[in-house]
């Protein structure tokens, strides 16, 4: 067993900026959080899966979005990490992770607004709504914002 959490791996994991015709992104308030706990769809990367086919299963089982609704703009060259906060930290994915280590990928979509749909088999988000960029950081939950502000600096010349 681990002697601290600095011992303790980064989940692989990708993350998905969809951003409409408007230069908006899609966020979602996360279905198990009773405060404010908005995010862009992100999951783990299974074993032998390549970040770009993660992002795209992972943005369908959340958002209900296909890939054929959405065109690949941009992928982090890096992978961007945070840590859990303390209070997480041994109660999410069973204790085995530190936090995450996170391949983001920014796509554009080309559907409307009533083809996504979050009431999936697995729901993450009980609302969602398009922000402009500028605004999506206020809205994140706060251990999230220092890697949410380096995707958004990451992608800002192919935003809008």
């Amino acid at each position: 067993m681990p002697a601290t959490p600095d011992d303790l791996p980064y989940r692989p994991c990708v993350g998905v900026v969809l951003m409409n015709t408007a230069g908006q992104v899609f966020v979602g308030q996360r279905r198990d959080s009773d405060l404010p706990a908005w995010q862009m769809p992100q999951g783990g990367i299974d074993k032998g899966e390549k970040p770009r086919d993660a992002a795209l299963r992972e943005l369908w089982e959340e958002t209900g979005v296909t890939a054929d609704l959405v065109e690949i703009v941009a992928i982090t060259d890096d992978w961007v990490t945070y840590d859990l906060p303390p209070d997480l930290l041994g109660k999410v994915w069973k204790g085995r992770y530190r936090g995450q280590k996170q391949k983001w990928v920014l796509m554009r979509y080309l559907g409307r607004d009533d083809q996504v749909q979050i009431d999936t088999e697995h729901p993450e988000f009980s609302d969602w709504c398009w922000l402009p960029p500028d605004e999506v950081l206020e809205q994140i939950v706060p251990f999230k914002r220092a890697v949410y502000a380096q995707v958004l600096d990451a992608f800002r010349p192919h935003l809008g």
